[in-house]
């Protein structure tokens, strides 16, 4: 592993898919200019995140003609974004694709819907079933979708999967203000979050945010990149939109694992016989 990714911090406009494409696409010249190899953007960054009854208005096929203009600029270099996928079955995900020398290589679809607080992602969206890793030719890749990573079984599957890099593109909101630091208190709840898993998982992570607001939430951004010895390599500061530039390589992965071989000693079959025992009733 060994690629320079470029996180996309962005403002979508909410409901305007052509705006909204148009901007990927700017933002896709700007990262093939800076000779990275991987571009990400946030969580629903094709459509907005309050979206309400404009979801079905915007949610798209996999097939559709605005992912296809991105798998064919797949072509100058690897892209992953977030939007509101139309399944076959009539059920509408929030998704996040990734594209690859032309294809649609990989699909998440969000696993944990956040339905508290402010939020109420199950109204409109079905939740997905599955948390699986891809191969890229930059390396291993495991996708957590915002509130995916604040349950710890998925980042964990991924840690199974031997991933080289957790991507978590967000749409996260600001909050609180940190008394110690200049920073939102949610900043840093989030990157305490990314730092343990990172050191835990030994995998690099990459989280994009996005900023703008609607409906009178802000989101904070924050966009940045840890490495597997959990510490951060680069940060976008602010709430404006940014580009992160940062290198990922397969040499920093190799000497943490050697160091501290957590995943060698790794014991899931053990969590296996546990949850199936709790599955069946084991527990007090």
């Amino acid at each position: 592993m060994d690629c320079r990714v470029f996180a996309a911090q962005v403002e979508p406009t909410l409901g305007n898919l052509s705006a909204n494409l148009e901007l990927h696409l700017g933002e896709i010249d700007a990262a093939v200019k800076a000779q990275a190899d991987v571009v990400l953007f946030p969580e629903l960054s094709l459509s907005g995140y309050f979206l309400k009854d404009q979801t079905a208005e915007v949610a798209l096929a996999l097939d559709a003609p605005a992912l296809e203009k991105i798998a064919h600029r797949s072509r100058d270099i690897s892209i992953g974004l977030g939007f509101v996928e139309q399944g076959r079955d009539g059920r509408r995900f929030n998704s996040w694709a990734y594209f690859e020398d032309g294809e649609l290589l990989h699909v998440h679809r969000k696993v944990h819907l956040v339905t508290y607080g402010m939020f109420d992602e199950g109204r409109d969206f079905a939740a997905g079933e599955s948390i699986q890793s891809f191969e890229t030719r930059h390396g291993r890749f495991g996708v957590l979708i915002c509130e995916d990573m604040w349950h710890v079984g998925a980042s964990w599957i991924h840690f199974l999967a031997n991933v080289d890099a957790l991507i978590v593109p967000s749409a996260g909101p600001g909050r609180g203000v940190n008394e110690e630091r200049p920073e939102l208190r949610s900043h840093r709840v989030w990157y305490t979050l990314q730092d343990a898993f990172a050191l835990l998982y030994q995998t690099w992570i990459v989280y994009v945010n996005r900023v703008g607001s609607e409906d009178g939430v802000f989101f904070a951004g924050g966009s940045r990149v840890v490495d597997p010895n959990g510490r951060e390599i680069a940060r976008l500061e602010g709430l404006e939109p940014g580009r992160l530039e940062a290198r990922l390589s397969g040499e920093a992965l190799r000497r943490a694992r050697v160091a501290t071989p957590l995943r060698r000693d790794e014991k899931p079959w053990i969590v296996a016989r546990e949850l199936a025992r709790l599955r069946d009733g084991g527990a007090a």
